[in-house]
């Protein structure tokens, strides 16, 4: 019983893989390709680990540990990389009409010009120590 629940598993994983694969192929721009990729990805893994352990209970446990690294790292992995992407500004595919990312840059930008204007008495900071 636990073989055929555990190449269920398996097999649902790897559809998610599929899907992941149709995702990075049809999504429009780099963003979401990333999100595509790392949501069906994670959960396919972790899918297709449990199953393989199911049908061998003795790699179970290395199975599970390998399932909670990979639903730690991937979605952090896909997190820097779509800062990193953002921050480059190279054209990435569709028009990006709700950058929040670029009106907070925006804000933080201008409240250090004002601030740096009117004199601030903030504390400077220079490599974590305290310059003042």
């Amino acid at each position: 019983m636990a073989a055929i629940i555990g190449a269920s598993l398996s097999l649902v994983g790897s559809l998610f893989f599929l899907l992941s694969a149709i995702g990075l192929l049809r999504m429009p721009d780099a963003f979401n390709r990333m999100q595509a990729g790392t949501k069906a990805t994670t959960l396919g893994s972790m899918l297709f680990l449990v199953g393989i352990g199911l049908m061998r209970p003795d790699f179970l446990g290395r199975a599970l540990l390998l399932a909670g690294f990979i639903a730690l790292t991937n979605p952090v992995s896909s997190n820097a990389l779509a800062r990193a992407a953002h921050g480059y500004r190279k054209r990435l595919g569709a028009k990006l009409a709700p950058d929040a990312l670029a009106e907070d840059d925006e804000a933080l930008a201008a409240a250090a010009v004002r601030d740096a204007a009117a004199g601030s008495q903030a504390p400077r900071v220079q490599e974590g120590r305290h310059v003042d």
